[in-house]
């Protein structure tokens, strides 16, 4: 009767908390969205600012809607390339690193446990290809903002407008994405982000204004 009792007892201990052979949520390791978090966020940043910082440098010297837009789409093709480019060297790097790291293990611990130790392993390694295109995407995305931000607008003075609070908006959105998937303060995050891509606006507006006027009095 006693271990019947107890079997009865676990059955409903099961029963009321089917979730408890989960991982809880405080003892996840925030730190394995790492990578694909950094290519994300860091793409679609990336592809934000350097588009609108050239955007606006042109915009300095530039009144033409169409020049601002061409050049915007070279810096979305140029900078995508760019990212998928260097996130493919970068990842085939770690990949040729961690394979050879699993081959010194295997031959340290035998032959017996070769095969299935590569298997095991294989399975958590980067992948350069699907790393390339999700740089290429994410930074696409993130440079298309201010293309749009700035194609439907005539007057020069609004357009440059929209496009800084069309990119603060973005900037503040992907700071606070990065924040909660991260777990970390969102606050700093934001402001981090937003500071940093008022800065490379700007230095780009003001150098380019500065070059472009005395061009034009030489």
């Amino acid at each position: 009767m006693a271990a019947q009792n107890d079997v009865q007892l676990t059955v409903i201990k099961e029963h009321d908390n089917p979730n408890q052979n989960e991982v809880p949520e405080e003892d996840f390791d925030y730190s394995q969205r790492a990578q694909w978090l950094r290519a994300g966020i860091l793409g679609a940043n990336d592809g934000l600012v350097t588009t609108a910082s050239l955007m606006m440098g042109v915009g300095a010297v530039q009144k033409d809607v169409n020049a601002m837009i061409l050049v915007g789409f070279a810096a979305l093709f140029a900078g995508a390339c760019s990212m998928a480019i260097g996130e493919f060297v970068s990842v085939y790097s770690q990949l040729d690193i961690e394979l050879a790291q699993i081959k010194r293990e295997n031959t340290i611990r035998g032959q017996n446990h070769e095969e299935q130790g590569e298997e095991d392993k294989k399975e958590g390694l980067p992948n350069p290809f699907l790393a390339a295109i999700a740089s290429a995407v994410a930074f696409s995305l993130g440079g298309i903002i201010p293309i749009l931000a700035a194609g439907f607008i005539s007057n020069h003075k609004v357009r440059m407008a929209v496009v800084v609070a069309a990119v603060s908006l973005a900037l503040f959105v992907f700071g606070g994405v990065g924040a909660v998937l991260g777990r970390t303060p969102a606050v700093r995050s934001c402001a981090r982000v937003l500071i940093g891509g008022w800065m490379a606006m700007a230095i780009t507006f003001g150098l380019t204004k500065l070059i472009g006027s005395a061009g034009m009095e030489m």
